[in-house]
């Protein structure tokens, strides 16, 4: 026997009288975004923080506002400055020594990569492979040259660079047959012999931090590509630098910003001799300002790398920034 539905009347819609919308409950406005930061504890979040953040701006932002004001002045801290516009950086671009320094210092970067780049990953790699027990000790001789302290390191090399063949880099050329090598004192070896002393002084810090990225990688990974027979170096090429890969890209650009900025090596070492040929741009800074006691081309050409260096860094993560994650 089939069974039938009762068909039921539809449902007939109350209507509100106005006196039951005036008895329902009005809905509260929405306190705003002022209102709840407020009230979350924002304000006296910024209270105690308003100290840290006027030291932060006095010590680190007012200099560089301060100093993009002065590098359109002539102001010698003697005299009242002058306001002068783009005559200082004209005045800088004019300077036949500005190439020289350009260039001297674009060798230093691309030395500074070429082996001092890829030179502390390769360590931190291979100290990642040794025991737990022992990898402390290799990681704190790798960190000494860090804490010796940079003039002392410099002076320090300086004697090792002695160019007679009683200096020790050239006594240990000696033993193997090459004729004692002048280093500092020659144009085609100054530079590369401050590269090498910079990067054993730089290289700790780096090591230590590819060291703390590479134990982070999971190690369910080199499990499973040990199992599947892949040899250390297979698992370092597939597992270790990709998993790594976004620290090695900020790495490579603290590198070429640091390079950029070399100053107390060609300083100590040389002077920017000899003949120039070890003059970057820090270099030059620092000739306008306590040599020529003009600050204003100083300034002017510390925000020209300022501004060179911001927009670098600005194209290198657009162009690894897909590479990178």
């Amino acid at each position: 026997m089939a069974r039938t539905i009762e068909e039921r009347p539809p449902r007939q819609r109350t209507a509100v009288t106005p006196s039951a919308q005036a008895a329902a409950p009005a809905r509260r406005p929405r306190p705003g975004r002022f209102r709840r930061w407020r009230t979350r504890g924002g304000l006296t979040t910024l209270l105690l923080a308003l100290p840290v953040i006027l030291i932060f701006f006095y010590f680190s932002w007012l200099p560089i506002v301060r100093g993009v004001i002065m590098s359109f002045q002539r102001n010698n801290y003697v005299a009242s400055p002058d306001w002068i516009g783009f005559d200082n950086f004209a005045y800088v671009l004019h300077d036949p020594l500005l190439g020289t320094a350009v260039l001297n210092t674009l060798y230093f970067a691309l030395l500074a990569i070429l082996f001092g780049f890829p030179l502390p990953l390769l360590m931190a790699v291979i100290f990642s492979t040794v025991t737990m027990r022992r990898r402390w000790l290799y990681s704190l001789l790798a960190y000494v040259p860090v804490i010796v302290p940079p003039v002392v390191a410099i002076l320090l090399w300086k004697v090792f660079y002695d160019p007679s063949s009683a200096g020790m880099f050239n006594s240990l050329l000696g033993m193997v047959g090459i004729p004692p090598q002048p280093w500092l004192n020659a144009v085609s070896s100054a530079m590369p012999s401050i590269v090498l002393e910079a990067t054993w002084a730089g290289a700790g810090t780096s090591i230590l931090i590819y060291l703390a990225a590479i134990a982070s990688v999971r190690p369910e990974l080199y499990e499973a590509a040990e199992l599947d027979g892949a040899g250390i170096g297979s698992r370092i090429w597939h597992i270790t630098i990709p998993s790594i890969r976004g620290i090695v890209m900020i790495m490579l650009l603290l590198q070429i910003i640091g390079a950029a900025q070399i100053f107390t090596e060609p300083f100590l070492f040389t002077g920017g001799g000899p003949q120039n040929a070890t003059t970057t741009v820090l270099l030059l800074l620092y000739k306008y300002a306590f040599l020529d006691g003009d600050y204003g081309a100083a300034t002017a050409l510390s925000v020209m790398l300022a501004v060179v260096l911001g927009l670098l860094s600005v194209g290198y993560f657009r162009l690894t920034r897909r590479w990178a994650d």
